[in-house]
């Protein structure tokens, strides 16, 4: 197709113009793969080329999985959307909305006035948030000396909320405690249950939360970009003896297995011959699911992993069981309704039911919502509805 050569010199000129250390993208409809392409390397320190089953810290991105995991409870009856969350894990019987600081610097702490559901958790309307996003958050957690959540032990976890249940939309560790709620239901460690209910049936083999041998020899380095653009190689790797699995974003992957997940919500809950979710979920899971609440500016407060987050900011967003969804036309062609997210080190999907589309670009780099990164993931979602357009005559 002329309109994939398009999108291969974009993205090839991205890597090339030293932009990007490298990336791969791919899209799919419901049924098969209508582009791939890897460009670039995987580390700028060594001269690996970059190949298609490079093997990427998807980071939030883990999130639309963990939530799936958890609707597949609440089929079962197991867990509730609109139960306090308290029945399941305890330590939110009470939790504490944090209010600012006292003069003398000391946190003031309320009691929350209504309890956390597991809708709310899906929906980053429980209070939580991160401090990547949230100044006060930040003070706190160095007030108290709590670890950072990305070291996986259980004491990141004990943070109040900043706003009460069911009051706002705010980005944050929500989704590590949908993990855990699907601990609790099942009995089983989070990335034994997601292996055995969705890796193994979509045949997702290539994604797990510890880097396997295979993995690591494909593994790409993590780049950041310092205040001159340029890119420089850092140490980063997750956890990999963790005292929980981080179902907010602790995910390695590649992108033929993420375009599967995304194929099967495309397949109202079937991949690769088998069904994961009922129909009837899925459609759950597209729905806004914050009513009257907008998804809102994400304001940086740590500069070094994230730039501000505003996509789209002239549109009115809401959000799923799991997904961002836009409520108009995108400039790049995307269906009002559609879901998509992404992660940290700035990789990106996205799934439009109407049209029958999917796609997937990875890249590892920081900070978050990275110029070029978001230049080079709209020229890549842009060629592929420019294909769709072409194939069918409009």
């Amino acid at each position: 197709m002329q309109t994939n050569i398009l999108i291969d010199q974009h993205l090839l000129h991205k890597t090339e113009a030293k932009k990007i250390p490298g990336l791969v993208a791919m899209a799919a409809n419901e049924h098969e793969v209508i582009y791939q392409g890897a460009f670039g390397k995987r580390d700028l320190s060594k001269s690996d080329a970059m190949t298609i089953d490079s093997v990427f810290w998807i980071a939030s991105m883990t999130k639309a999985i963990t939530t799936a995991g958890a609707m597949q409870l609440v089929e079962q009856g197991k867990l509730e959307l609109d139960t306090p969350i308290g029945k399941v894990l305890p330590e939110f019987v009470a939790p504490q909305v944090l209010e600012g600081f006292d003069a003398n610097g000391e946190p003031k702490l309320r009691r929350a006035r209504r309890a956390i559901t597991l809708r709310q958790l899906m929906t980053h309307t429980a209070g939580f948030c991160y401090d990547i996003w949230n100044d006060d958050m930040r003070q706190y957690r160095k007030k108290v000396s709590l670890p950072a959540i990305t070291t996986c032990k259980n004491d990141a976890l004990k943070m109040p909320i900043a706003t009460d249940p069911g009051t706002r939309w705010e980005y944050g560790t929500n989704i590590d405690f949908v993990g855990k709620a699907v601990e609790a239901a099942s009995g089983r460690r989070l990335d034994a249950y997601l292996r055995d209910q969705l890796f193994s049936p979509l045949g997702m083999n290539d994604t797990s939360f510890k880097i396997s041998e295979s993995q690591r020899k494909r593994l790409v380095g993590m780049h950041a970009r310092g205040e001159d653009g340029t890119l420089a190689v850092i140490p980063f790797e997750t956890e990999q003896e963790p005292e929980f699995h981080m179902g907010g974003g602790g995910l390695y992957s590649t992108v033929n297995d993420y375009i599967k997940f995304c194929q099967m919500i495309l397949n109202k809950g079937k991949g690769n011959g088998n069904e994961v979710l009922y129909p009837e979920t899925v459609a759950t899971m597209e729905q806004n699911h914050i009513g009257g609440l907008n998804v809102t500016k994400m304001v940086s407060a740590d500069s070094t992993l994230s730039n501000d987050v505003d996509l789209y900011p002239d549109m009115v967003k809401k959000w799923g069981l799991g997904f961002l969804i836009n409520t108009a036309k995108t400039p790049e062609g995307r269906s009002p309704g559609s879901l998509a997210w992404g992660g940290l080190a700035n990789t990106y999907y996205w799934i439009d039911p109407s049209r029958r589309i999917c796609g997937v670009i990875l890249m590892q780099v920081l900070p978050f919502a990275d110029e070029s990164c978001l230049k080079a993931f709209a020229s890549f979602e842009r060629g592929i509805y420019a294909g769709l357009n072409a194939a069918r005559g409009r």
